[in-house]
């Protein structure tokens, strides 16, 4: 059997890579058992929808992965009107739209997170963060900062999307 790099991956870098798959397993299970329909449901008085959310994370950590390795130019801006539409919908489940396509490109890009997370030669660096109300202007993130920005943003949509499970059927992630 041969070695692979996440055989021998310890540290920090391992420590990462739990963090997002326990994040990432957390909010793909919301969706176990849902039909397209039901994970395009607004259960709630929100506006978000199981698929929705997993659309959404799916979409900022392409966008984060890309300013790792891009800087600023590989992050959409909320100049741009279309790139403003496109940001809204990645919260529904839109027509012709599957779960299983929504989870199999979720898994993509976790794939391509996570070989960048294994493959990176400095978690230190970093680019300055886009023009962005909410961000200070000036300020850098280092991968490693934008590596713990995907988890919590993760983690807090899996979350959401717990809610948006329960009221749709009872089932609960845990509990």
């Amino acid at each position: 059997m041969a070695t692979t790099s996440e055989d021998i991956l310890t540290g920090e870098r391992a420590d990462l890579l739990e963090s997002l798959g326990k994040a990432r397993f957390f909010l793909g299970f919301t969706a176990r058992g849902l039909s397209d329909e039901q994970a395009a449901t607004r259960s709630t008085v929100s506006a978000l929808c199981v698929g929705g959310l997993i659309k959404h994370v799916t979409a900022v950590e392409r966008a984060w992965a890309r300013f790792i390795v891009e800087g600023a130019a590989g992050m959409p801006t909320g100049d741009d009107p279309a790139a403003y539409e496109a940001h809204a919908a990645g919260f529904r489940m839109l027509p012709g739209e599957t779960l299983a396509g929504v989870l199999e490109a979720y898994e993509e890009a976790a794939r391509r997170t996570d070989e960048l997370v294994r493959t990176l030669p400095d978690l230190d660096a970093g680019h300055e963060l886009p023009s962005a109300p909410w961000f200070e202007p000036g300020a850098r993130w280092s991968a490693r900062r934008v590596l713990q920005h995907i988890i919590a943003e993760t983690a807090q949509h899996a979350g959401h999307a717990d809610i948006i499970r329960e009221a749709i059927d009872g089932s609960k992630s845990m509990g």
